[in-house]
């Protein structure tokens, strides 16, 4: 396994399995061999798919749909979305095709520039609009200038490209952050996603992303978010955790059992639960990390089960990433069906 997907998966607390130099060579093709059966079974899956009688059960309604432009920055709030393959577009609002990069092309999330969370954006005109304390609000075309350079990007030690944004852009981030010079790029839908065999190992799911951490969607609901409220001294909100779907009218943590989801006319199949990080204690208010809440919460009671601790290790769980089986469009209101054999 290379350094790319050993980097990703240190982030996300998950790890490969470790053998001896010597027998590597015949594990990796018996590995190879499971791989390859289990991509032509997927495929064949799909292919029966259609032909399934699955029943529907519903197990609560979206009650809020987020749109996060730029990684790291706040989240769009919409009514009404499409999800791609790639997540949830709202015209030209893309969920995380805006990176906030160093010169040399290496990510820059909250995790280190937690100020990040207070720049607030809007869409107008087909332009972003984002604003943030202390400085000038900067507008920013969503379709860039074909003469504008591509820049190659490190995202968990993956390469992916994007579009440089310019230099007024560059120049709004390096003002507002303070601390060096940064750039903005953006994905464009004909450059290569960064693919889910190279983020997980091993991956039975096939898919791509932008600059999301792991999946196109990630989903919780609001009981879980209650649940570990009553447990905090400060309460913790939703912007916390940045899903892209909130669901009202479950239980608390009730989306940890659904594996295939049918919201309006989008399937989405479970890929692996959230494994939270430090990004977690940034408060989206002040942009302040204190490295301890609501993480420290979660740690007493949300760890996995000691069968999984090979993936999760440490890191404790909180909401569920989905792939998206089915493209379509969403909105606020739409009943949440777990489908069911």
């Amino acid at each position: 396994m290379g350094a790319a997907g050993l980097s990703a998966l240190t982030r996300l607390g998950l790890s490969a399995p470790r053998l001896p130099a010597q027998t590597r060579p015949g594990w990796l093709g018996v590995a190879a061999l499971g791989l390859a059966a289990v991509a032509l079974g997927a495929v064949a899956w799909r292919r029966a798919r259609p032909r399934r009688r699955r029943r529907l059960q519903q197990v609560g309604t979206v009650s809020q749909l987020w749109i996060y432009p730029v990684k790291s920055c706040k989240g769009v709030l919409v009514d009404t979305a499409e999800c791609t393959a790639m997540g949830l577009r709202s015209g030209h609002l893309r969920d995380r095709f805006w990176l906030v990069v160093k010169e040399d092309g290496h990510m820059v999330t909250a995790r280190q520039e937690p100020r990040l969370v207070l720049v607030s954006i809007t869409y107008e005109n087909n332009c972003l609009v984002l604003k943030a304390p202390g400085v000038d609000q900067l507008v920013l075309a969503t379709k860039l200038p074909s003469s504008n350079s591509i820049q190659d990007c490190r995202l968990f030690g993956l390469d992916i490209q994007g579009r440089d944004c310019g230099d007024e852009a560059a120049q709004w981030f390096s003002n507002f952050l303070k601390t060096e010079p940064y750039r903005l790029v953006q994905f464009e839908t004909k450059m290569k996603g960064r693919t889910s065999e190279k983020i997980f190992f091993p991956s039975i799911q096939n898919y791509e992303v932008a600059y999301p951490d792991c999946s196109p969607v990630l989903i919780f609901s609001e009981a879980s978010l209650a649940d570990l409220n009553a447990r905090l001294e400060k309460k913790a909100k939703v912007e916390h955790f940045r899903p892209n779907i909130l669901v009202t009218g479950c239980g608390a943590f009730e989306e940890d059992t659904w594996d295939e989801l049918l919201i309006g006319n989008v399937e989405l199949k479970k890929v692996l639960a959230c494994p939270r990080c430090l990004l977690t204690t940034v408060d989206p208010d002040t942009g302040v990390m204190d490295r301890k809440e609501p993480l420290e919460t979660l740690k007493t009671y949300r760890l996995c089960d000691p069968s999984e601790k090979h993936l999760y290790k440490s890191s404790p769980l909180f909401g569920v990433y989905y792939l998206v089986e089915k493209i379509g469009s969403l909105k606020v209101g739409d009943p949440v069906y777990r489908m069911v054999e």
